[in-house]
């Protein structure tokens, strides 16, 4: 009794406005009409505000999507600028000479704090490095594994199919050798931070001294890209720090660029392939289209070129 009440209380408001609305556009009031034509009126009424409600809505959430409302810069970290990342473009691919330096300065700088647990050395085949350069810097680890024939574990070196190893056994040992900090795994880094590819370069090459009046607690750094503005992990990248094997000037710009290109890719891999296989797709979809326009109009033009003489009997 008490639903049905209710129903009636929300339906007499919703029908007054309805009448309303339907007067306000000219048209008489539904309660001399049939049934079947109320229902449709009060039916296409309800129809079309919805939809300009939800046309609204949408506009208003794209505005604000567009031109975040930023209450307090310092808190949220400034905005990176953008970029002119190469596979940024709709049909732009990763720089892979940028990955495979990218790579490197990942393994000689990041790894010792960071993981990589979704990149398996198989990965970087035919990507940045050959299968033989892989399999050896693959090797160069050992793994746990077994149990062998008699129960026992054992070490072994490491093969296309293992993962990159952590540079910490579990996340309080991380804890431990970063003051308190844990250092956060790199393999979605880019899709994970807003910004993506530019907040990742902004904040390795943003580190500058506080400003005046801005006090950093002993063992954290200045950034402004940070939100709070202030991150435990120091600089780490400065010039000449490696030393590419293509000769590349190991600048900080470089090195930043190239190691959030490589993360940009472990991110996703299949970055490239994806926008291989949708260029082939459009060409595919387009010359079916155009093929069957083609068909259509040859097959329809003889009907719809057709003229009907009506001759009257005599």
């Amino acid at each position: 009794m008490f639903t049905r009440l209710s129903g009636q209380v929300v339906k007499r408001p919703l029908k007054q406005w309805v009448n309303a609305f339907m007067q306000a556009r000219g048209v008489s009031g539904t309660a001399g009409a049939p049934q079947s034509v109320r229902i449709s009126i009060n039916t296409k009424a309800i129809a079309a505000t919805a939809a300009v409600a939800t046309t609204a809505a949408a506009g208003l959430g794209y505005y604000f999507y567009a031109n975040p409302i930023h209450a307090n810069m310092e808190e949220e970290g400034l905005h990176p600028p953008a970029y002119p990342w190469s596979h940024r473009s709709l049909f732009g691919t990763f720089d892979h000479a940028s990955i495979r330096r990218g790579y490197q300065v990942y393994r000689e700088v990041c790894s010792a704090c960071h993981s990589l647990d979704r990149i398996a050395w198989r990965n970087l085949v035919d990507v940045s490095h050959t299968e033989d350069e892989v399999r050896a810097m693959a090797e160069e680890f050992e793994y746990k594994d077994g149990p062998n024939e008699i129960g026992d574990y054992f070490e072994r070196p490491g093969k296309l199919s293992d993962y990159m190893p952590r540079p910490y056994p579990n996340d309080e040992a991380a804890r431990a050798g970063n003051g308190g900090a844990l250092p956060p795994d790199l393999s979605l880094m880019v899709k994970a931070r807003h910004g993506g590819c530019d907040y990742i370069f902004a904040l390795l090459t943003g580190y500058v001294d506080p400003p005046a009046g801005v006090e950093i607690r002993e063992g954290l750094n200045y950034n402004p890209y940070f939100p709070g503005g202030s991150i435990a992990m120091a600089r780490l990248l400065y010039d000449g720090l490696v030393e590419y094997d293509d000769g590349t000037p190991a600048t900080t710009s470089q090195m930043a660029k190239d190691v959030t290109t490589f993360l940009a890719w472990a991110a996703e891999p299949e970055h490239d392939d994806r926008k291989k296989m949708g260029v082939k797709a459009i060409i595919i979809l387009s010359a079916m289209t155009i093929l069957s326009i083609w068909i259509k109009r040859n097959r329809f033009a003889s009907l719809k070129s057709r003229k009907f003489l009506y001759a009257p009997p005599k």
